[in-house]
């Protein structure tokens, strides 16, 4: 493990990070479907806990692996009200568009 750390340089992790998180960005920015806006929000957090793993593992810290944990519980909560969300968008609206949220009245 500590050989295979020491030939990967912690910039090409987190150039990897960067470009993971830029296009979760870009897909949040763009689509219109809420459903591939979650999955594109999911990009994003992996791609944070991405870094925080390869930084944890360069300085040989556990902090990194527990905050990767810690994005792994917040993503899995973020999932399970996001998608019970959706699907009562769906019931009610027919559609997964998120355009529909700004009709919504409340």
């Amino acid at each position: 493990m500590d050989l295979l750390m020491e030939s990967i340089p912690i910039e090409h992790g987190l150039i990897l990070a960067s470009i993971l998180f830029t296009l979760g960005l870009i897909g949040v920015l763009t689509r219109r479907n809420i459903v591939f806006v979650l999955m594109s929000l999911e990009i994003m957090l992996n791609a944070s806990g991405l870094a925080f793993i390869v930084a944890s593992a360069r300085w040989e810290h556990a902090e990194g692996q527990v905050m990767f944990l810690m994005i792994l519980t917040l993503a899995a909560a973020e999932v399970a009200v996001g998608l019970g969300l959706i699907i009562q968008m769906y019931r009610r609206f027919q559609t997964v568009d998120i355009n529909v949220l700004s009709e919504m009245k409340g």
